[in-house]
Parts: structure tokens; sequence; C-alpha cells
């Protein structure tokens, strides 16, 4: 398939209402059906501002994140549009890529997407 990778950029304590940004976020991508995300706990960066961020040996609070999601594009712009109209500060970027699946029995694909897996099946 064809689509776009959307990579978003945070901080483990950012929060959007009682949430974190990374709990809305995939939340969200789940909502609108997306079967898939990465979260990634980064040990350092600078953000738009100049600022540094990193993990701490007390404290992972201001450690930087990435969420990193393959979608079709229809998704990808369902999803940033979300995003927008929920007024949340966030850097992106957003990447024509192909994705699939390799190999194994895809018969029953939810199996292999444990991240967004229901807790009752």
């Amino acid at each position: 398939m064809n689509g776009s990778q959307l990579t978003f950029f945070t901080e483990r304590n950012r929060k959007h209402g009682h949430q974190t940004v990374c709990e809305w976020l995939l939340h969200e991508a789940r909502a609108l059906g997306i079967h898939g995300a990465t979260v990634i706990g980064c040990a350092q960066g600078v953000g738009h501002d100049g600022a540094h961020h990193s993990a701490h040996a007390l404290s992972l609070a201001d450690q930087p994140q990435q969420i990193i999601l393959a979608t079709t594009d229809d998704e990808a712009d369902r999803l940033l549009d979300i995003v927008r109209a929920a007024n949340v500060h966030l850097f992106y970027m957003r990447m024509p890529v192909e994705f699939g699946w390799i190999g194994g029995d895809m018969s029953e694909p939810a199996r292999h997407a444990r991240f967004f897996r229901r807790a009752d099946k």
C-alpha cells in the first residue's frame, strides 16, 4: 500500500486534557481505525524554541517521544484535522511511504496488531 508516515514529536509529560499527548494521539488514531503505532522514548532532543529536553536519572517527565504511524493518506488527513481542531501544539512530519505485511498468515491481521488489541479478545 502507499500512504503516509506520520511522526509526531512531544515530551512524555505534555498533557492534553487529562491524558498525555501521546495517549490522546493513540486514542484518536485507534478511533479512526489506524491499526498500529510505535512510540519511541528518546534520550534527548532540542525543541523548536531551542530548549533542551532529556530523560534524567530521577525523572523521565521531560523525555522526548516520537509517535510514528503508517497510515493511508485519508487517515493521515483526518488525524491531522483532529489535532488541528483540538488545537494541540505539536511538531510533526509527514512522508510518503509504501507499507504492508511480509510473510505469515494474514487471514487474521488483528492478531499481529497487538498494540491496539482489545483486552477482551
